[in-house]
C-alpha cells in the first residue's frame, strides 16, 4: 500500500496547491461565484491528479475506459467538495477569520474529505488490478521462527551437571 499511497499524498498536494492556486485567484479578480471558482481549480487539479495518479501511483496506463471511472468518482466527490466548501465557510466567519483563511481552512477539509475517499475507492475499485500486482511485488516480511521448543534460554549457571 505504501508503494500506492506515498506517490498519491505526494501528487494529491501538489494538485491541491495547484487547484486552490487557480481557485483563489479566479474567484478575487473575477466576478464569478466562489463555488465557480472552485470548480475552474477543480477541473485543473483533477485532470493533472488522474495522469500523474495513473502512472506514479497506480502504474496504470491511462484510459478511456478508467478515465471514465475517474470522472464518475470525481464528480461525486466534487459534489461533496461543494458542499463541504460552501457550509463550513460561515461557521469559520463567525470565528473572525478573514475571507483568505476562511477558505483556506474551507478548502482544506473539503479536499482532505475528497483525498481520502478518493485513494480508497481508485485503488479498490478503479485500480484493483493494478493494485494486486504491485502487492505482488512488494516483499513479505517472514517471521523467524521461535528456536528450540520455545521455551526461554537457560543462563548455564543454573543449569546442573549430570557428570557429578
Amino acid at each position: 500500500m505504501k508503494k500506492q499511497l506515498i506517490p498519491f499524498v505526494i501528487i494529491g498536494v501538489g494538485c491541491a496547491v495547484l487547484d486552490f492556486g487557480i481557485t483563489y485567484p479566479v474567484d478575487e479578480l473575477t466576478s464569478l461565484s466562489r463555488e465557480m471558482a472552485k470548480a475552474i481549480g477543480w477541473v485543473v487539479g483533477t485532470i493533472v491528479a488522474y495522469v500523474l495518479n495513473s502512472r506514479f501511483a497506480f502504474h496504470a496506463e491511462v484510459s478511456a475506459k478508467k478515465a471514465g471511472g475517474v470522472f464518475v468518482l470525481y464528480a461525486t466527490t466534487f459534489a461533496v467538495q461543494i458542499l463541504l466548501y460552501r457550509y463550513s465557510a460561515l461557521p469559520l466567519r463567525a470565528l473572525g477569520l478573514n475571507k483568505f483563511f476562511t477558505d483556506l481552512i474551507s478548502f482544506i477539509i473539503a479536499q482532505g474529505v475528497a483525498t481520502v475517499t478518493n485513494f480508497v475507492l481508485q485503488r479498490r475499485v478503479i485500480f484493483r488490478e493494478e493494485t494486486k500486482i504491485i502487492e505482488s511485488q512488494e516483499p513479505v516480511v517472514k517471521q523467524k521462527a521461535p528456536m528450540g521448543d520455545g521455551s526461554p534460554p537457560v543462563p548455564p549457571s543454573a543449569v546442573t551437571s549430570t557428570n557429578s
